[in-house]
């Protein structure tokens, strides 16, 4: 069951607080669980602690697209796209935008 990882990534955690990968997993485990409000918490907080995690954007945006947050969800694409090429990770880039134009057409 996931609530063992769930309890294993927060111990991890607790050594790491500043971990973007962790919380990063954190937000994925709750998303399994069906908890997309929790999730929702561990991804904005991941953004506020480590902006530059990329990874975050894309999950977060298809976390608001599925709660009917649309714009949220483009605004959030839109960001990502701008950490993402600041950071030369092209792929990335081309996902967000991928996203964006499947939500913006």
């Amino acid at each position: 069951m996931s609530t063992t990882r769930i309890d294993q990534l927060r111990q991890f955690l607790d050594g790491s607080p500043s971990d973007p990968f962790l919380n990063h997993a954190l937000a994925l485990e709750f998303i399994k669980e069906g908890d997309d409000q929790t999730a929702e918490k561990h991804f904005r907080a991941n953004l506020d602690k480590s902006p530059e995690y990329v990874a975050t954007y894309y999950h977060l945006g298809k976390l608001l697209e599925r709660d009917s947050r649309s714009e949220d969800a483009m605004a959030m694409y839109e960001r990502g796209m701008v950490v993402a090429k600041a950071a030369g990770d092209g792929h990335t880039y081309n996902e967000l935008q991928g996203a964006y134009e499947e939500l913006a057409y």
